[in-house]
């Protein structure tokens, strides 16, 4: 990944906030790079990271692909169908709720929702802190959102040891990194 924001989108209300959100949902904006990882690549991970059967309880919380052009809306469409005609697996012969949506302004969540998982590794997130002064550039930070990836044990330890060096971080950082990605190994 480029880079990870999460915010609101899909909703009419102008600058909506958690505690004001309107009818917004909240979302996950991803940046990639398609030499690296396709489209196509991100919807199977998105698909097999939440239960697309179960219907939404909220528009707050509902599970969405929010698409930018003709080509992302046919290849969501594609995959969406693809799993609801699973002949075996965990989704067979159920209904998908996940909904397929043009995507409209996103509008970045408050800054204590970002890298969530990172801000609660207190070393690691020092190191952030110190590296990025401002919470706008550890917000839009390809290393921020590596790391903050690697605490929720989204990686291997053969992709730390490819990258450990290039992430910014002091020696008592990096050894903190090397023990929480071995927890999850």
């Amino acid at each position: 990944m480029v880079r990870t924001r999460v915010g609101y989108t899909g909703g009419k209300k102008v600058n909506p906030t958690y505690y004001s959100l309107g009818n917004h949902t909240e979302t996950l904006q991803i940046d990639y790079d398609p030499t690296v990882i396709t489209y196509d690549e991100l919807l199977a991970i998105f698909w097999n990271s939440h239960n697309p059967t179960r219907g939404s309880w909220s528009q707050q919380y509902k599970a969405a692909v929010f698409v930018h052009n003709d080509r992302q809306l046919r290849q969501a469409e594609r995959s969406k169908t693809a799993i609801s005609e699973e002949k075996t697996g965990r989704f067979f012969n159920r209904k998908i709720h996940t909904e397929i949506i043009p995507a409209s302004t996103f509008y970045l969540a408050e800054n204590y929702h970002h890298k969530y998982l990172l801000q609660h590794s207190p070393r690691i997130w020092a190191d952030i802190l110190e590296i990025y002064r401002r919470p706008t550039d550890w917000i839009n930070s390809t290393a921020a959102a590596r790391l903050n990836g690697y605490v929720g044990g989204y990686s291997t330890l053969a992709q730390l040891e490819e990258e450990i060096n290039s992430l910014g971080l002091s020696s008592a950082a990096q050894a903190d990194l090397w023990k929480t990605v071995r927890r999850f190994g």
